[in-house]
């Protein structure tokens, strides 16, 4: 599993730590810093890393996450994961929750230190303490897990309630799963959506099928096809293979939309294109039978094959059926 890397931008973090310009010349340690963001944000990477340098060894914290995230990208300096940890954890040992983020995203993913759960709990429940929803949701994640800590869905379901709060949209989705499936909290249809929503609204594609998926359902809200085809629609725009599938079968069964083969048939193949087993089945079903293209029993058979190669059995039946002449 990899951990969420969002790394803030130094542009961002700038922004919030001061509000006013640089001069011509950098006479405070507050103007070199900001002359460093705005060479970073001019993509001057060598200027900016040269700021930094002085400023983070007389320990200013936000140039030293700055520092540290410009050896983790490799921006204006060779890349180096161990002295982007060396960094960050001068900057988060001052209490700098981006750096305690980051530092426990090293340890997550292994990077310039020995991989140790622990460790990155340890540094995303500090910068989770301090609000930092992305910290939030990636504790939820190690405790939802049971990576690093005991596995506690009830804990889980906190942080991401915490994050989801704040917006922060994968949080946002996870909390959905949780009150759907009944994980650390009651199972709760309403609260499922709700989240889900939420996460959907702000163009989440998975959140954006599972709305769907509740609407066709009828869990957690009043059942509506055309409701189910709108956010099947969306999360399908964006490649989801599982929406595409559900998008083609409404298209065939005429559910929240007027029955077209057509359709259908484009939305399979995006699916099936992907690999997804059950598109390319019935792609191949609808070339057999001539629905929505023209039929082609060439066509049929190789996506029966392809079918069965991803492990769906009806796909080797009709493959089977197919090679023999028995179709």
């Amino acid at each position: 599993m990899r951990f969420t890397k969002t790394l803030l931008t130094t542009a961002l973090f700038g922004a919030s730590l001061f509000s006013f310009h640089s001069t011509a010349w950098a006479d405070t340690p507050e103007q070199q810093f900001q002359q460093s963001l705005e060479a970073t944000e001019r993509g001057d990477y060598q200027t900016a890393f040269k700021l930094l340098l002085p400023l983070a060894e007389q320990g200013y914290a936000g140039a030293q996450f700055n520092l540290g995230l410009r050896y983790d990208k490799g921006e204006g300096i060779k890349q180096n994961d161990v002295e982007a940890v060396k960094w960050y954890r001068k900057a988060a040992e001052q209490g700098l929750a981006v750096a305690q983020f980051n530092l426990g995203n090293m340890y997550g993913n292994g990077r310039g230190v020995r991989q140790d759960y622990f460790e990155a709990v340890k540094w995303y429940r500090q910068a989770a303490e301090q609000g930092l929803a992305v910290a939030q949701f990636n504790l939820g994640n190690m405790y939802g897990n049971g990576r690093g800590v005991k596995q506690n869905d009830v804990e889980a379901v906190k942080w991401y309630r915490k994050a989801a709060e704040q917006g922060y949209v994968d949080a946002q989705f996870n909390l959905g799963n949780m009150y759907g499936n009944g994980r650390g909290v009651k199972q709760d249809g309403i609260e499922a959506v709700k989240w889900y929503r939420k996460a959907a609204e702000q163009g989440y594609a998975k959140a954006q099928f599972n709305l769907g998926l509740m609407y066709e359902d009828g869990r957690g809200v009043r059942q509506d096809d055309v409701e189910a085809v709108k956010w099947y629609h969306q999360a399908a725009e964006q490649g989801l293979a599982v929406a595409q599938f559900n998008l083609g079968v409404m298209y065939v069964e005429s559910r929240g939309v007027k029955q077209n083969d057509v359709e259908a048939v484009k939305w399979y193949r995006k699916a099936a294109e992907q690999g997804y087993a059950k598109a390319q089945f019935n792609l191949g079903v609808m070339y057999y039978q001539g629905e929505g293209v023209r039929q082609d029993k060439g066509q049929a058979k190789e996506w029966f094959g392809k079918a069965c190669d991803n492990g769906y059995q009806d796909g080797c039946k009709y493959y089977g059926k197919l090679n023999r002449g028995e179709l």
